[in-house]
């Protein structure tokens, strides 16, 4: 969108780095207009410090808008971290079941509410009663699913976390991922997403063999659902190294039995060579 669409009405963009905080300061120019997060990074999993952002955004005259889909709203409060646009995927948390393409945009003062609003209208962009009434019916569950999917992701996370065949576990709440400090201080809990990447050497049809071997989890790009979900992280294009290549494989964990899951896995891996898990002391049994 920003490649082939903004800059085509001549709107200039850079990319930064996720973890960038305070260093913003040095790309900031004066028509700097907005600064665009998502955090965490829906892939790359990095929990960025949006506070920080946010002053550097505000002292040169900028907006700063997040996309707090992985928070669904609850687990990260945008506006009290000094946001001022917030878009979600209705899509994922809070439609919640795979059958709905919708989205939000949330402002902090009217002045944003009456420029979103008169654009919105001279685009003519609308929402089905039969979308709202999915999203509505999601809302209602909300909170008890993203309760049962932390508590299963975390569990699949840390078991991944000592399988010799992983070299990271990019979960939020786990330290091993960029920007865990971010995640502790401003978080109130963790969702159902997460990547891991594999140990350096692993080939890309050993990943592929991986997931094809998953009999539980299915193949899909999107999350929040009640599905787990397996997605090879090939060929990112990002304005950063982060070292991964193509090692990275992210999971959304659905609603099945986590015992259930956790075996997938096992067999999978075990299945694409890739070893069996080590026993760390809170996997003992």
């Amino acid at each position: 969108l920003a490649d082939h669409v903004l800059r085509r009405f001549g709107v200039d963009v850079e990319y930064y780095p996720p973890l960038e905080g305070a260093e913003l300061e040095a790309r900031m120019r004066p028509n700097t207009r907005l600064i665009w997060c998502e955090s965490p990074g829906s892939i790359t999993m990095e929990v960025q410090d949006v506070p920080v952002i946010a002053e550097v955004a505000h002292r040169h005259g900028a907006i700063v808008a997040l996309d707090n889909t992985y928070a669904a709203g609850i687990y990260f409060d945008a506006f009290a971290h000094s946001v001022d646009v917030t878009m979600q995927a209705i899509t994922k948390y809070i439609g919640g079941h795979s059958d709905l393409i919708l989205g939000s945009v949330t402002v902090r003062d009217m002045a944003l509410y009456e420029k979103l609003g008169r654009v919105h209208g001279l685009l003519g962009l609308g929402v089905s009663p039969d979308d709202c009434s999915l999203a509505l019916r999601g809302m209602q569950t909300l909170a008890v699913r993203l309760s049962a999917l932390e508590i299963s992701a975390l569990e699949v996370a840390r078991w991944l976390a000592v399988h010799p065949a992983i070299a990271t576990v990019l979960h939020p709440a786990l330290p091993s991922c960029p920007g865990h400090p971010n995640w502790t201080r401003d978080f109130t809990g963790s969702a159902s997403l997460f990547s891991i990447v594999f140990v350096e050497g692993t080939q890309r049809d050993t990943i592929l063999g991986f997931i094809d071997a998953l009999a539980l989890f299915k193949v899909g790009f999107s999350w929040g659902g009640v599905t787990s979900l397996a997605v090879p992280g090939f060929d990112l294009k990002r304005s950063y190294e982060t070292g991964y290549g193509d090692r990275l494989v992210r999971l959304n964990i659905g609603l099945e039995n986590v015992s259930d899951l956790i075996s997938d896995l096992d067999q999978a891996l075990t299945g694409a060579g890739l070893g069996s898990p080590r026993q760390g002391p809170e996997h003992a049994s």
